[in-house]
């Protein structure tokens, strides 16, 4: 009778023992790594110079209109830029003349027109990404037909 319940125990603890390894919790699957965002590529500030800008005299054009080459020495955008130029005369802010010209090659050439003898004028050309609005960045300088 000792082995019989002997025997009655040790099936206990195995129908026990069976038991708590089916109702164990199957291993959980590794967590899905998050995938690593893409960088957006940042674009170059634009840099760029104009070959008449005097700094901070006043450039002496020769007649009506001057040609200035725009030289953009940063990398530029894939969409290209815009240049902007305003004349504005400094006795009354009226304009001269303004232009806008998109490009994707640097150096670019833009004519000022309509330049009076002795009129003293503020050229201002403006660079802006096609992509970026933000990246814009201006140069000034004052201008005169002799």
């Amino acid at each position: 009778m000792k082995n019989m319940y002997m025997s009655g125990k040790l099936g206990l603890v195995c129908l026990i023992f069976a038991g708590l390894l089916a109702c164990s919790k199957s291993p959980s699957p590794a967590p899905t790594p998050t995938p690593t965002p893409t960088p957006t590529p940042t674009e170059e500030n634009i840099v760029f110079a104009v070959d008449i800008d005097p700094g901070t005299g006043i450039y002496t054009a020769l007649g009506a209109t001057q040609d200035a080459k725009v030289t953009i020495s940063s990398k530029l955008p894939g969409s290209g830029v815009t240049v902007d130029v305003t004349v504005k005369k400094d006795s009354d802010n009226s304009v001269v003349s303004s232009s806008s010209v998109t490009t994707s090659i640097s150096p670019l050439t833009v004519t000022i027109s309509n330049l009076s003898p002795g009129v003293v004028c503020t050229a201002t050309f403006t660079v802006t990404s096609k992509t970026t609005a933000t990246n814009t960045t201006s140069k000034s300088f004052k201008i005169a037909r002799k």
